[in-house]
């Protein structure tokens, strides 16, 4: 049996993640007691299901502490739990309740919105620690489906390791393990005949590997982040996030994306997924 524990921030995308896993053959349920969640696995696998989704957020705060206990319970009764945590940055949240009017679950008509995601935080500290963060910070809703999706089709028997562009203008990944600013290399956006192109198609590629400084680059981040990833690993790590950025996450980060992921799968044994953050957006709202 497999069980996901879907956590995070109010507004962060909690409700959308849970319906992308039922669309993906999750039984899902929301704001479940943890006292229950043993109960619950074992119901559910007595009647067959393989697949459950649960929501934990802080309108089950006292139970939080419980949490752990629980997670290693299921594990020594040989069923797989795993936990997402969606985050998102304070900015980003407040927009997103003003738009939408809602109110906080912490408000309690007493709070602002910005003191209810600083105690948010503080709650939900130590399962942010133990679960696998997803900043959906720039995230469309389609890019957020195609994220999950990976988390979920992963081989959770090793470690899985995300290498991911995305441009500084859009503001910096909250999810990341790593980080590299790349914006000092050479950039095809001032060569208006290959402007139009990503880092993943054969113009942009055939600029930047005759740059030496990408080169040299490309061997850093390897260099430097490869000599880690056995110890990340040895520390329980199911995921390990790499992320390069460049001004618009178009064109140097992820073809330096496309080369490290390259680089890890021919040297290592580990899961390598690609991801672009700002090209998934584009995408998503790209209606051809």
């Amino acid at each position: 049996m497999n069980i996901i524990l879907i956590s995070g921030l109010s507004g962060a995308g909690k409700s959308t993640a849970l319906r992308i896993l039922e669309d993906s053959g999750f039984y899902c349920v929301d704001n479940l007691p943890l006292t229950m969640l043993e109960q619950l696995a074992s119901i559910y696998k007595s009647y067959g299901y393989t697949k459950i989704a649960v929501g934990v957020d802080t309108r089950t705060s006292p139970l939080l502490d419980q949490l752990p206990k629980s997670i290693k319970v299921l594990r020594n009764n040989n069923i797989d739990v795993r936990a997402i945590y969606l985050d998102a940055s304070d900015n980003c949240l407040l927009t997103r309740f003003s738009e939408t009017r809602r109110k906080h679950p912490l408000s309690g008509n007493l709070r602002t919105v910005e003191e209810c995601i600083a105690i948010e935080r503080d709650l939900l500290a130590d399962i942010s620690l133990i679960a696998h963060r997803i900043d959906t910070s720039n995230l469309s809703a389609n890019a957020l489906r195609k994220i999950i999706k990976e988390f979920v089709d992963a081989d959770f028997k090793q470690m899985n390791i995300i290498v991911q562009s995305f441009g500084f203008k859009y503001g910096l990944p909250i999810d990341s393990d790593f980080v590299f600013d790349v914006r000092c290399l050479p950039n095809p956006h001032y060569d208006k005949s290959i402007r139009e192109f990503n880092g993943t198609q054969q113009p942009i590629i055939d600029f930047l590997d005759k740059e030496p400084s990408v080169q040299n680059m490309l061997n850093d981040i390897y260099t430097m982040t490869s000599k880690w990833f056995d110890e990340f690993s040895s520390d329980n790590r199911n995921y390990l996030t790499i992320a390069i950025g460049c001004t618009g996450g178009k064109h140097r980060s992820v073809y330096l994306t496309e080369a490290l992921s390259q680089l890890i799968r021919k040297n290592f044994k580990y899961n390598v997924i690609a991801r672009h953050r700002q090209i998934i957006n584009q995408s998503a709202l790209d209606p051809s």
